[in-house]
């Protein structure tokens, strides 16, 4: 075999050693397949919240099973995402890698979650919605737009200080706002509750 034929072979094997190895990654790495905007679903099944919501908005609330402000808000979040059935797409985000599939559906349980849930250890959802609180909610619009990233609304001052009542409601004039095609007079109003630990 000549110099240029064994060249030939060795980069041909090379090549289709690189492919192999290739389509091997990302045939067994889920994040890979699904690209960057992917949770994980109970079942651990990667999932694109924006590709399952074609033509709607897309509402992320960031939660945690431990996060007592969370938690006083899901009478508020289940108003929400009923009100706006049919033209947003809500979605359960669980930031926390401490908090397992087992912790999740309790969670939903206990507090009568009926929309679907996410689990996002990569915190591909957290960087997309530009989020550091629990609760916090990010918006897009149908075209996948960031429109709207914070608070739910005003009924929080402070970790330990809340209103009777909240006089602002964020979330709402932001989903209002992605169906209607309009401007928000603030794309951000920062959140109250628990701080998402480990962010880069």
């Amino acid at each position: 075999m000549g110099r240029s034929a064994h060249t030939f072979v060795i980069l041909r094997w090379t090549l289709i050693l690189s492919m192999t190895v290739a389509a091997w990654v990302l045939y067994f790495d889920p994040w890979l397949r699904a690209g960057q905007a992917t949770g994980l679903d109970l079942t651990g099944t990667p999932i694109d919240p924006f590709r399952a919501s074609a033509g709607k908005v897309v509402v992320l609330i960031f939660v945690r099973t431990d996060c007592p402000i969370s938690n006083r808000y899901s009478p508020t979040i289940q108003r929400l995402s009923a009100e706006y059935r049919d033209k947003a797409a809500f979605w359960l985000v669980y930031p926390s890698q401490s908090e397992s599939p087992g912790m999740i559906r309790k969670h939903e349980q206990d507090f009568g979650y009926r929309f679907p849930a996410l689990r996002d250890v990569q915190r591909a959802l957290v960087k997309q919605g530009r989020v550091a609180i629990t609760p916090e909610a990010a918006v897009f619009d149908a075209n996948h737009r960031l429109v709207y990233h914070g608070r739910i609304d005003n009924l929080y001052e402070n970790f330990g200080r809340a209103r009777s009542a909240p006089t602002t409601h964020e979330l709402d004039d932001a989903i209002q706002a992605a169906i209607h095609g309009k401007t928000l007079p603030a794309d951000t109003v920062p959140a109250v509750g628990c701080y998402i630990a480990d962010l880069q």
